[in-house]
């Protein structure tokens, strides 16, 4: 009961057949090969894309000139 016989396949091809027709299937599959032609192409064309070098603008740092203390009389002490 689990596993269908080579006579149950064919009913099922013939069906398929007569629902979509011969000329629509064929264009469904070319279109399935055009499909996975262009991912194809389009993961060849990523790899060999040279990859731009990244340039990452900062913050400058403020100016770190010694400032002079103060000087009281009573941090002497």
């Amino acid at each position: 009961m689990g596993s269908f016989s080579i006579w149950h396949w064919l009913v099922v091809g013939i069906l398929v057949l007569l629902l979509f027709g011969k000329g629509r299937f064929s264009d469904m599959m070319g279109d399935v090969a055009k499909g996975i032609k262009s991912f194809k192409k389009g993961m060849t064309d990523d790899d060999d894309a040279p990859v731009p070098p990244k340039h990452i603008e900062g913050q400058r740092a403020p100016d770190t000139t010694p400032m002079s203390t103060p000087t009281n009389e009573h941090d002497k002490l």
